[in-house]
């Protein structure tokens, strides 16, 4: 029994001792399990940051030499924009195709801006030379839309455009009258019809502020004065200002009216009609005002408002000299219409040899400049101005 209690302890013994050398290696297995598996995973982490860089760990100097290579392939890019920009700029102007200062500009900024990007990737590089492309096709069109004259590859002269027609030479030195109606209203205005560079006739009209001052200021600028006489028109709605000759008025009337607005104005070396459309017609009336004009030693110029005027056939039946109006030179007050009739009373100057031209004093926003523009074109060519009582332009009985 001894015995056997002993072997029982014994067997106790060493299966105790088994269970806690069991319990041992169990946790350092699974002390080295773990570190394996940690190993493992770290390892596989390093793979895939690897993997995704794009590269091999251990070779570092390779991505040197990628990038290197991308740098290179930029520069050459660039340089190649560099050298292609001046051939396209000596292609246009050996075309004749014609530039503006604006596009030049513009062409500039793109070419600075593709030089300052040699540290970009070649996919911008391909943007900037897209939108070369992009400007150099929009300049072409603005070219073609707007040509301009080109004498080499960096000036650009804009084309010069004028509306002044070439002048046919004179005849014979074919005479110019200028004369400027309707004086008297404005002083202003007046001082810029005078300031042409060639001698003109004034018309005073009587009775109003400035018709006194006006006639003094022409005969000290050296220039004739006449009276612009208001007459009245066929539309009896129209008035022609005071002082008028009107229908149905005896001789005594007429003297009178034209005494006092000779006084006034005067000295005049003539007199014209304004409006006066009805007055001309009616060949008593124009009767009274020539023996008028006779009697003071002064001429009468028909402005001709009527077709139907009756001054040459009753200056021929008193054997009275007048003169005629041929031109009217700002009916429409445009620089177009103004040149276009001055131009056709040059061939009347070239076939009678003196054209008288009316222009008004309220034209003197647009008519004196353009009177002073042709002045040399005409000169160069043999036309004289002058004025009414210089320019032979008298038609005698």
């Amino acid at each position: 029994m001894a015995q056997t209690r002993k072997k029982t302890n014994r067997n106790k013994k060493s299966s105790s001792k088994k269970k806690n050398s069991t319990i041992t290696i169990s946790k350092n297995t699974l002390v080295v399990f773990i570190a394996v598996i940690v190993g493992v995973f770290t390892a596989m982490l390093l793979f895939n940051t690897a993997m995704v860089s794009g590269g091999k760990i251990g070779k570092p100097a390779k991505v040197e030499k990628t990038i290197v290579k991308d740098s290179d392939r930029t520069n050459k890019t660039n340089k190649t924009n560099k050298t292609t920009q001046p051939k396209k700029q000596e292609t246009k102007s050996s075309d004749s195709k014609p530039k503006t200062n604006k596009s030049d500009s513009s062409k500039t900024v793109v070419t600075n801006s593709s030089i300052n990007t040699n540290s970009t990737i070649s996919s911008d590089n391909s943007k900037s030379t897209n939108a070369d492309k992009t400007t150099t096709n929009s300049q072409t069109v603005k070219a073609e839309v707007k040509p301009s004259a080109v004498t080499d590859n960096s000036t650009v002269i804009p084309p010069v455009i004028s509306d002044l027609p070439s002048i046919p030479q004179a005849v014979n030195g074919a005479k110019i009258v200028i004369i400027y109606d309707d004086g008297g209203q404005n002083m202003a205005q007046l001082e810029k019809c005078l300031a042409v560079p060639f001698p003109v006739t004034v018309a005073v009209l009587p009775r109003l502020i400035h018709s006194k001052e006006a006639s003094q200021r022409v005969r000290q600028s050296g220039n004739e004065v006449m009276l612009h006489q208001p007459m009245q028109a066929l539309n009896l709605s129209v008035n022609p200002g005071q002082g008028a000759i009107k229908q149905g008025m005896t001789e005594d009337e007429i003297r009178s009216v034209l005494f006092q607005n000779i006084t006034e104005v005067g000295p005049v070396v003539g007199i014209n009609n304004h409006e006066g459309s009805l007055i001309t017609a009616d060949a008593y009336q124009m009767s009274y005002v020539l023996k008028m004009c006779s009697d003071y030693g002064i001429f009468f110029l028909d402005s001709r408002t009527n077709v139907n005027t009756t001054v040459p056939a009753v200056a021929s039946a008193l054997g009275y000299s007048y003169y005629e109006r041929n031109i009217f030179l700002d009916n429409q007050k445009t620089r177009q219409n103004i040149i276009s009739e001055f131009v056709r009373g040059l061939s009347v100057a070239n076939k009678k040899g003196v054209v008288i031209m009316i222009g008004h004093v309220w034209s003197a926003d647009i008519l004196p400049a353009v009177l002073t523009e042709l002045y040399p074109l005409v000169k160069a060519k043999g036309y004289t101005f002058t004025t009414v009582t210089k320019s032979g332009a008298l038609i005698t009985p």
